[in-house]
């Protein structure tokens, strides 16, 4: 009944996108059909594979970094008042800083290499992980740790055995957020300096007025995210299984 529900929707966007399609130049609005063509003329050249490889491979590491990172620093944080205090100003500062305004001097800095965009999706991701997992030390009760404690635990083991699973949720929805603004980095990151990656794609498109590409590129960069958190989901599901944790 979902799928029949999920399918019917689909098929009714992409019929309300024809309808108007046709009464718009393809400049402006090409067709399913158009945008299908337009995929299948840059898959079959290989700047579809080029792209789709450029851009995950940069997300991923960006992604991976922050997270490693993201994780035990929240965490660190939530455990120990003192590092929260000495942390807590830069993470509300480049918080509410933008990723985006970052890319002119990540070029700079880093020249227009990977490293310049792997920076930019680790950026986007570390403020996000390292903000939930510090929610999740910070909602563990204390008696919990208290309890542990009096059994004979210590510090680092109250950490691992208390801690750590109770905050699995929370580092789970960061990674996933931060998964999804990595989408929205990489695209400003490639469009300022890249040859190659989704990005380039569709900012190349846009130079050589081929809009369809454009549309093309966009629905991948939608697919592709959604495999992507598809994927983070069920990793996820099996983490907190393992945990006994419910969502």
């Amino acid at each position: 009944m979902n799928a029949a529900i999920t399918a019917c929707s689909i098929l009714g966007g992409l019929l309300l996108w024809q309808i108007a399609s046709s009464q718009i130049s393809p400049l402006f609005l090409p067709s399913p059909i158009m945008t299908l063509e337009g995929l299948y003329e840059l898959a079959e050249d290989g700047t579809l594979a080029t792209s789709i490889l450029a851009s995950s491979q940069r997300i991923l590491t960006g992604w991976f970094a922050g997270v490693v990172v993201g994780i035990p620093l929240g965490m660190t944080m939530g455990y120990f008042p003192v590092i929260r205090r000495l942390f807590d100003p830069y993470i509300e500062f480049f918080r509410f800083v933008p990723p985006i305004a970052f890319v002119t001097l990540a070029v700079i800095w880093l020249g227009p290499g990977e490293s310049s965009k792997v920076a930019l999706i680790f950026y986007t991701t570390v403020f996000i992980v390292t903000l939930n997992s510090l929610a999740g030390t910070l909602a563990v009760s204390e008696l919990r740790i208290k309890a542990s404690q009096a059994l004979g635990a210590s510090s680092m083991q109250s950490l691992l055995t208390v801690i750590v699973p109770s905050t699995i949720p929370y580092m789970i929805t960061g990674a996933r957020i931060a998964m999804g603004n990595s989408f929205l980095t990489i695209v400003s990151a490639e469009i300022v300096a890249a040859q190659e990656g989704l990005g380039a794609l569709i900012w190349n498109a846009r130079n050589f007025g081929r809009t369809e590409w454009v549309f093309a590129g966009i629905i991948t960069l939608g697919l592709l995210g959604y495999v992507f958190d598809r994927v983070l989901r069920f990793i996820a599901v099996r983490a907190l299984k393992r945990y006994s944790i419910t969502m």
